[in-house]
């Protein structure tokens, strides 16, 4: 057995994000001599990230005040007009914006790619210092006792039997005073961090939606920078979901559209994917995209849980920052400026741990900061918005989420916290639905998820160890299939499972198309019985996202 070689540090940040790389910039800007590690599973810094993206600039001006006087990709497109369309199969109305509180107004946020901003960022933290290894992902965490001590980086060279191959290199093992888990949405560690530290045994579980994106060069008489467009309605209220899609236009001509459907449906025949083509299909958005070209693809889901949601942040010897802990401001659709803020107080408590000599310690005041900053100010005011809708739907639900929010910005909020429910546990049995016809792509402004996924520049090294484990192969027919009809063969934004007959017999084999995987995680989160777990591939794996 080869031996792991190991490197001592600082702090390990494990995720590249503007979460993980706020973190690393805050702790060299408070102590230079820190030596501090970033860990990124994608082939580069920014590879893996997706998001719409409107960025609230709050928390860049903390942490690089003159970001606007240098190169940063964020200052190309202010918005410049935003409009909320309420939307029917045919037609639309537009929400007055006299109708939402102050604080969801989009005035002085930027739209860009936040991929770029990462990738920027991640400049940023080497000219400072920061040791950045893209393509070494963490895959598992190292304790000494009941302290996290570090983590290790995943094997390279393994084949699908579990045998090495001639390239096989050990991970390597990152020994570190303090480990930040900055993993994003539904990290594998940080979900295993969760049940050993209980993390939350005092909140509400976390909840999601599905975000699938496609990125468009078009027409330059339709293009429109900084013009943001979020809409709500039909297609799910068809199916008795709900979410919504946005559009962007951002800079070069570029527009960034994009679905979200919530997790919690009932319907097993629900496919977002389809839902997100179904859409495109209306009227005014069809319009839009005519005449222009698809040039990138991808999903990824997104915590809807709200403050109700949010973890104990803090354990022996680490911390989560960002998605891993879930900041997402969900009526707002953002969390990129509240992740960045969560990484720079985490940053403040280790620097100032480090400082007075400790280490691997519970770093509560960490969780304390978090919970007396902006971070919390601004969720709470929205914190029965998704509950609200999830429980009355779109229309009703947002009426009660309106009001709700309304109160609280006036400081007598609602004196209730509405609950949620894990997302697989809405999931109902299939022969309570019947199944829904989508139209077929069209292949101009629709398509096919195979055709997609090769948008999303998705490639995973050849044999290697499958990445999305069946923990019960027998349950997932006697189940999945039979009971729910198989979901995962819609919920997937890739086409990574497959239901197929086996010639000959009748039997059906479940197959795993792990090579598609956009890491977004879905199957993880709405699989109804728990029973695939995602884990991290072999390094540089998964999409390569082109200004997403």
């Amino acid at each position: 057995m080869s031996e792991r070689e190991s490197m001592p540090c600082d702090v390990v940040i494990v995720g590249g994000g503007v979460a993980g790389l706020a973190t690393a910039i805050r702790l060299k800007q408070l102590n230079e001599e820190l030596e501090v590690v970033v860990l990124e599973k994608g082939s580069e810094i920014g590879a893996h990230i997706l998001s719409g993206a409107v960025v609230d600039p709050k928390a860049m001006d903390e942490l690089l005040p003159d970001w606007r006087d240098s190169d940063c990709p964020m200052k190309e497109t202010p918005v410049i007009d935003n409009q909320h369309w309420v939307m029917s199969a045919r037609g639309k109305r537009e929400m007055p914006h006299i109708m939402m509180p102050p604080f969801m107004s989009n005035d002085g946020n930027y739209t860009v790619s936040l991929a770029n901003l990462t990738r920027w960022l991640g400049e940023r933290a080497e000219e400072a210092g920061v040791m950045v290894f893209p393509g070494f992902p963490a895959a598992e965490v190292m304790f000494d006792g009941d302290k996290v001590t570090g983590v290790v980086t995943q094997d390279m060279g393994v084949d699908a039997k579990g045998e090495h191959k001639p390239d096989y290199q050990p991970g390597m093992e990152i020994h570190a005073k303090y480990t930040v888990f900055a993993e994003g949405v539904r990290g594998n560690l940080t979900k295993m961090l969760k049940g050993k530290y209980d993390l939350e045994a005092d909140c509400q579980p976390q909840v999601y939606g599905l975000g699938v994106k496609e990125l468009w060069d078009i027409e330059p008489g339709k293009h429109k920078p900084g013009l943001v467009i979020h809409t709500q309605g039909w297609p799910l209220s068809e199916s008795e979901s709900w979410g919504g899609g946005f559009i962007y236009h951002q800079a070069n001509n570029q527009v960034a559209i994009g679905f979200v459907t919530a997790l919690d449906y009932k319907n097993p025949y629900v496919s977002p994917f389809q839902e997100f083509q179904r859409w495109k299909q209306h009227p005014a958005i069809r319009h839009m995209l005519e005449g222009g070209k698809r040039v990138a693809y991808g999903g990824r889901a997104i915590n809807e849980g709200g403050w109700q949601s949010v973890p104990k942040l803090a354990f022996p010897g680490g911390v989560l920052v960002g998605c891993a802990a879930g900041f997402v401001n969900v009526p707002r659709i953002k969390g990129s400026h509240t992740a960045m803020k969560s990484g720079m107080l985490a940053a403040e408590s280790i620097a100032s741990a480090i400082a007075g000599g400790a280490e691997h310690t519970e770093l509560m005041d960490y969780d304390a900061s978090v919970r007396s900053s902006w971070i919390a100010t601004e969720l709470k005011k929205v914190k029965n918005a998704q509950p609200a809708v999830s429980k009355f739907g779109g229309d009703i639900g947002t009426i009660v989420a309106g009001v709700d929010m309304w109160m609280r910005q006036l400081g007598i909020g609602l004196p209730i916290t509405m609950k949620h429910h894990r997302d697989h546990e809405h999931l109902q049995r299939a022969d309570l639905y019947k199944p829904i016809d989508y139209p077929k792509p069209d292949g101009e402004i629709t398509f096919d998820r195979l055709t997609s996924v090769a948008y999303s520049y998705t490639n995973h090294a050849e044999d290697q160890p499958c990445h999305l484990k069946v923990k019960d192969w027998d349950l997932q027919k006697r189940s999945e299939l039979e009971v729910f009809a198989g979901p995962s063969t819609r919920y997937c934004p890739a086409g990574v499972y497959e239901w197929v007959e086996q010639e000959g017999t009748g039997e059906m084999n479940f197959v795993i198309n792990s090579q598609n995987c956009v890491h977004c995680k879905t199957c993880d989160i709405k699989d109804p019985n728990q029973n695939i777990e995602w884990t991290t591939p072999e390094g540089g794996g998964g999409p390569n996202y082109p200004n997403m």
